[in-house]
């Protein structure tokens, strides 16, 4: 295959992960499993993996907190909010504009908080939602980590017409794996004081 079939073939698989936890069937740690076994594959096997062919030689599996349903919010979006647009400048992608079109807010630890959700700008659009928190550096990648990324297949979906925020499935973006990548990180608005103590930790990797 080309590497545009082999692209088109890994968002497919993304996009099958997350169908198959929407779609439920089993007990949520049984789905969480089932979704980290199936990253893991792709990571190990994919040749659109994020990791490098060397690194995907050893590579022995991702890290995760255990699964916690504390983590998982079914939250309504707050549309009340400035439609900020923020520009990103990406090394191979070049202007990546990110448009603010909510907000989401939810209690962790007895504090309220709340992120931003961002509107991708360009062909089809999606939602982007980064965020920070106090686990970064030491425990998370340091740049933050993913919750959504839905013009990727990373969709958690929606339940009584409100938005699932789910931790548990929070990713590193592709910089944690590889030098050679370049990923739009949280702005300053979705970094928490709080830790969240759910989904995917530091890479133990060659890199960073």
């Amino acid at each position: 295959m080309t590497s545009f079939e082999q692209l088109a073939d890994y968002r497919r698989q993304v996009a099958e992960m997350y169908a198959a936890v929407r779609a439920g069937g089993s007990t949520a740690v049984e789905t969480s499993h089932r979704f980290r076994a199936t990253r893991d594959a792709l990571f190990r096997n994919h040749p659109q993996s994020a990791l490098s062919p060397e690194a995907r030689e050893k590579f022995s599996g991702l890290r995760y907190f255990d699964y916690d349903p504390a983590y998982r919010f079914v939250l309504p979006i707050d549309t009340n909010v400035e439609p900020q647009t923020l520009e990103v400048e990406l090394e191979a992608d070049g202007l990546v504009r990110l448009r603010r079109f909510g907000r989401v807010h939810f209690a962790l630890n007895g504090q309220t908080v709340s992120l931003s959700l961002y509107w991708i700008m360009g062909y089809g659009g999606g939602i982007f939602l980064p965020f920070r928190d106090a686990t970064n550096i030491h425990e998370t990648y340091g740049g933050g980590r993913y919750l959504l990324d839905t013009i990727k297949g990373a969709d958690m979906g929606q339940a009584d017409g409100q938005i699932v925020v789910d931790f548990n499935y929070a990713y590193n973006p592709s910089c944690a794996y590889d030098e050679r990548w370049v990923c739009p990180l949280a702005p300053v608005e979705n970094r928490l004081a709080v830790r969240i103590e759910a989904g995917e930790k530091t890479y133990q990797g060659d890199y960073p």
